[in-house]
């Protein structure tokens, strides 16, 4: 259900792409847009890992440095059949960790100092679990690819607007620039609301997938409680929001509307839908 729900909202954001690009510049619109969101997912694909890596100066560690990280993460990526990806370490004291890598052959986990400090060995495997769930069902591809898409129809919108209120437009709706103006910001509002709900299912589904890959459904619910918490009180410094969807918890702080337009689900609900599963029996 997760899946298909993920690749319906991936074929409603290229839809908006493209309905834009047609928009401004009919045909020939969409088909350039269809090839700037081509290359921007291509470059993406490539490089995504080492830019997030590097900015939030993540070090890679080995199993003489972090034996228990390594030790956990080997015995998962066996169970779930991929190869072990690169371990890396964030020194920040606030508990997070993500996953990162084109493939389940080039991937990347990295956790933060206060994750590693803050959880009991089974809730470090909980959530690492769910982080290996995100490399075998190539959640990280996904994601790049919405966020690039939704970055894609915020750029033209933003240009689409700039064209109307100069005068670029006036081809569209004989001119009418506050149609045009309310249709890209409309779309680009759209975009971003189509890419969030695409991150929101790629949770559950990790947190589902991740907890049958350990069987312990309730550890990675705890650990969840723990990091909503931890982050609440020490909140991480700058992080980009761009990446924010990455982590296993929102690392943007804040209440009220930002909560609608959050990258992740609400960790109650994420709780509850785990606690389920142990009552059902994995």
């Amino acid at each position: 259900m997760n899946g298909v729900k993920t690749i319906a909202l991936l074929v409603v954001l290229s839809a908006l792409l493209v309905g834009l690009g047609s928009m401004i510049g009919g045909p020939r619109g969409a088909t350039m847009a269809l090839v700037i969101v081509g290359v921007m997912n291509l470059v993406s694909y490539w490089f995504s890992d080492k830019i997030v890596l590097r900015m939030y100066k993540a070090k890679e560690v080995t199993e003489s440095e972090s034996p228990d990280l390594y030790h956990i993460v080997a015995d998962l990526a066996q169970r779930a059949s991929i190869p072990m990806p690169r371990l890396y370490i964030i020194p920040s004291e606030t508990p997070n960790a993500f996953a990162t890598g084109r493939n389940p052959n080039h991937a990347a986990v990295a956790c933060t100092t206060g994750i590693l400090r803050i959880l009991d060995r089974r809730e470090l495997t909980g959530v690492l679990g769910h982080e290996l769930s995100h490399v075998f069902n190539r959640d990280i591809l996904i994601g790049t690819i919405a966020a690039t898409i939704a970055g894609a129809i915020s750029w033209i919108g933003t240009m689409f607007r700039w064209g109307a209120i100069f005068g670029g437009s006036s081809e569209n709706r004989g001119g009418n620039v506050i149609f045009t103006l309310l249709v890209s910001v409309v779309v680009s509002v759209a975009a971003m609301i189509v890419q969030l709900a695409v991150s929101r299912t790629r949770e559950f589904a990790a947190d589902e997938a991740g907890a049958k890959l350990t069987g312990d459904p309730s550890a990675l619910a705890s650990a969840l409680q723990k990091l909503e918490a931890g982050s609440d009180a020490v909140p991480m410094q700058d992080p980009s929001p761009a990446t924010a969807h990455m982590f296993i918890v929102n690392p943007l702080r804040g209440g009220g509307i930002s909560k609608l337009f959050s990258t992740h689900p609400p960790t109650a609900d994420r709780v509850e839908r785990l606690m389920r599963l142990t009552g059902g029996g994995l």
